[in-house]
């Protein structure tokens, strides 16, 4: 039977917040996020720049979440270590990572420029 459309998305709400309740990693991908929207309506970038910034905040916490999804599955079902379960966790945690140096590296693109020259006018 399926669900209701509202069920499906209270559902996915309820595992974005809990991972920002939960995750400190999370927290500060979010934290990144805001920073960068900021930066980016505040250097007025341009349509393009927004679809690239868009990408990586959306790569970088989709990871994120599916991170936490693997670590909680992983944990229910090996609740002692184990050497396959530190595997599934350490690789969707490289995953994070991919996507959060794909993200810095869109960052500095974006911004390095645009900051620096920023900083030349207050100096």
């Amino acid at each position: 039977m399926r669900r209701p459309w509202a069920d499906t998305f209270r559902a996915a709400w309820e595992g974005i917040l809990y991972a920002l309740r939960t995750q400190r990693n999370m927290r500060v991908h979010t934290a990144a996020a805001v920073a960068a929207c900021l930066l980016g309506a505040g250097f007025g970038i341009s349509a393009g720049e927004w679809l690239w910034l868009a990408l990586a905040i959306t790569l970088v916490v989709s990871a994120e979440l599916m991170n936490t999804a693997v670590e909680s599955a992983v944990d229910l079902t090996m609740p002692d270590p184990h050497p396959l379960a530190k595997i599934a966790k350490d690789t969707a945690a490289g995953a994070v990572f991919v996507t959060a140096v794909f993200a810095l590296i869109v960052g500095v693109v974006l911004f390095a420029g645009r900051l620096l020259q920023l900083l030349r006018t207050f100096l």
